[in-house]
């Protein structure tokens, strides 16, 4: 401003300084940053979770390793008694589950990262809005004394570009001076007091690991979820990598491994080492015999032979519904047990003890198990000795499938008053409720699915249990997009098994996710390949005929052919399941998750790039322009100049008039 003194001129002064900003540039420069952090955590942690796969191409990603498990098989077929190829198969598989467990522990160590920024990220949030809000104070003083607050104002802009690249906000001027920031969806964070976030991170994160909400107190003290209200910023970012991402890709590898083991262990029933191992020791049903024993069709056969293959005794079985016969004796799921062992004379024991079938022999003889070939004995899908594991070649600490046979008046095995607690979650990972659910005094399934389905001690406000045919358990909730189960706690035991009710059925997609590190290469195989299954038993052998023989590698093809066999998928992650092979499945899983990985990228570098337009947009507003004052400054210069020599020629006239006086 120029300034003045009696009529002539006396310089210039700095009135006051003003920040130039722009409040559309501004919005758009916080809107686009915060979409940018998003979509970079979301891009930097997938991508951490695809290089775990490997390269899907490359010969040792994990998904080779799937096809190689197979390769190996078919060429233990070629010469069935090469210990050397026997030795490279369970190498192979073993190694398979190895990595299928790594990269479960993985992906649950980069939803752990996540949860962890988070709770940094929250931290940072608290202390720029505090630094904001002290700023607000400092410039409302220097507004109200006309001073200059163009440095605080400055300061505060800086810190609100780092605010926004947290959580997505709204920034509107206050009249006093300073600021007033808001979420996205309205939720006041500055302008009237500082609002707090606060956030417990998990610690040590599993796959059924239920995570705290992120609340924020606003400055009146009303506290609210801060993820109902965020669309972008880095949070939001980590959220949906850690609750929706990360285990989405988890549950789609559990439920391949899980199929991968399945198929192995059926074709491995199917089969028989040469000699017959002396005893069979199945896996744990999750329920009891007579309910696990009931519902088969079908024919089994199970056998007790010698060293040399000869059989000692035979037991027919003719499965049909809650009846059924052994050698022609009638036998029902209560006295199944006590007519098989009376048929086979002694020569073999069948006993049921924690929710485990096993098949003893005696005097140095082996036990096999084969299915009728034209009427082979079936429950949901598995034959009598795959359903119950007798011989299988994977084993796990948990239930694996979830198709259990039972019917809604099956007994469940759990004791009245034992609770599950379930967490709804809403699209966005904010909780909507928990809801804990006794077992009721009722005994059987029907009556369990009841007590689920309550509306007023149950879940039946946001979805309904449902028991399929093959005795699986479905949630469906209601809405769309639905709420998200998850299982907070568990307290129910099966009797006599042991297992939860979540395990049992598979409730929640973290029980599910879990099965990916719990398979491996039953111990007394990988400690002997000779006990390794690749014979087949000739049910055309009568007692006293030899029914197992050396060199059979009938066994090791239907190992082999495991991978192309259509086995039922349940929906997990992205995936709505369906009936594929697990080599099927396998490569759409690789393909999804390259598609996935690169989708982020893309979606992470579009994101970056408007940023960074948008960032120049509102620098070029606000900011100086050099190549404008350099113009100013040589136009002010050369005007200078003018003037002085307009000085210097008028003092050169005034000299002149004064030499001629």
């Amino acid at each position: 401003m120029t300034r003045t003194s009696q009529g002539m001129g006396a310089g210039v002064e700095v009135a006051r300084i003003r920040l130039a900003t722009d409040r559309f540039l501004q919005a758009a420069s916080l809107s686009a940053g915060a979409e940018a952090a998003r979509q970079s955590v979301r891009y930097e942690l997938y991508d951490r979770v695809q290089s775990l796969f490997g390269d899907p191409g490359g010969a040792n990603g994990f998904f080779s390793q799937v096809d190689a498990v197979f390769a190996a098989f078919a060429a233990s077929a070629e010469d069935p008694t090469s210990s050397p190829r026997r030795q490279e198969a369970l190498f192979r598989t073993q190694a398979l589950f190895d990595e299928a467990g790594r990269i479960g522990q993985q992906i649950q160590a980069v939803r752990e990262d996540a949860d962890g920024r988070i709770q940094s990220a929250v931290e940072k949030a608290n202390n720029l809005l505090k630094q904001i809000e002290g700023l607000n104070l400092e410039i409302a003083r220097a507004t109200v004394h006309n001073g200059d607050a163009s440095g605080a104002e400055t300061a505060q802009s800086s810190l609100i570009g780092q605010l926004a690249e947290l959580v997505d906000i709204r920034v509107t001027t206050r009249a006093v001076g300073g600021v007033s920031i808001r979420t996205g969806a309205g939720t006041l964070l500055a302008g009237e007091g500082a609002a707090t976030l606060s956030y417990t991170r998990a610690g040590t994160v599993t796959s059924e690991t239920a995570f705290d909400e992120v609340w924020v107190t606003e400055p009146g003290g009303q506290k609210r979820s801060l993820l109902d209200n965020l669309v972008s910023g880095e949070i939001k970012g980590l959220v949906e990598l850690r609750d929706i991402e990360a285990p989405a890709t988890a549950e789609r590898l559990a439920e391949l491994v899980a199929h991968v083991a399945d198929e192995l262990n059926r074709a491995h029933n199917a089969n028989s080492a040469v000699p017959a191992p002396a005893s069979l020791i199945g896996r744990n049903v999750g329920q009891s015999f007579e309910s696990a024993i009931a519902g088969f069709s079908g024919q089994s056969t199970v056998a007790v032979t010698n060293a040399s293959g000869i059989v000692q005794a035979r037991a027919d079985i003719v499965f049909s519904g809650a009846t059924m016969t052994v050698n022609g004796a009638a036998a029902t799921p209560a006295t199944f047990l006590t007519v098989l062992n009376a048929q086979l004379g002694g020569s073999a024991i069948a006993s049921f003890v924690d929710g485990k079938l096993s098949i003893a022999a005696g005097g140095g003889n082996g036990v096999a198990v084969a299915d009728d070939a034209a009427s082979p004995s079936n429950k949901t899908g598995r034959g009598f000795s795959h359903f119950f594991g007798l011989n299988d070649l994977i084993s796990t600490d948990r239930p694996a499938f979830y198709e259990t046979g039972m019917a809604a008046a099956s007994p469940h095995g759990f004791t009245a008053g034992e609770t599950l607690r379930f967490r709804f979650t809403g699209e966005k990972g904010s909780k909507l409720r928990d809801i804990q659910v006794s077992v009721p005094a009722g005994g059987t399934v029907g009556d369990l699915i009841t007590a689920l389905n309550d509306p007023g001690t149950g879940v039946g406000r946001f979805g309904e249990f449902a028991l399929a045919a093959d005795g699986s358990l479905a949630f469906t909730g209601y809405g769309s997009p639905a709420p998200k189960l998850s299982v907070l706690e568990d307290t129910t035991i099966q009797v006599p098994s042991g297992v939860s009710l979540t395990e049992l059925f598979g409730i929640g997609g973290g029980v599910r996710a879990s099965r990916a590190d719990g398979f491996s290469l039953r111990s007394d195989i990988r400690q002997a390949p000779a006990r390794l299954a690749l014979a087949q038993l000739n049910l055309a052998a009568a007692v006293g005929a030899s029914a197992l023989s050396t060199g059979d590698g009938r066994g090791a093809l239907l190992l082999a052919d495991a991978g192309e066999r259509a086995a039922n998928f349940s929906p997990a992650g992205d995936s709505s399941g369906g009936s594929i092979s697990v080599s099927r499945y396998a490569a759409e899983l690789s393909g999804e998750i390259g598609g996935k990985a690169a989708t982020a990228k893309n979606r992470n570098d579009t994101a970056s790039a408007l940023a960074t337009e948008a960032a120049a947009r509102q620098t070029a507003y606000e900011g100086v322009n050099l190549d404008e004052e350099l113009v100013l400054m040589t136009t002010y210069q050369q005007a200078f100049n003018a003037s002085a020599r307009l000085i210097q020629a008028a003092k050169d006239m005034y000299d002149t008039l004064l030499g001629m006086i």
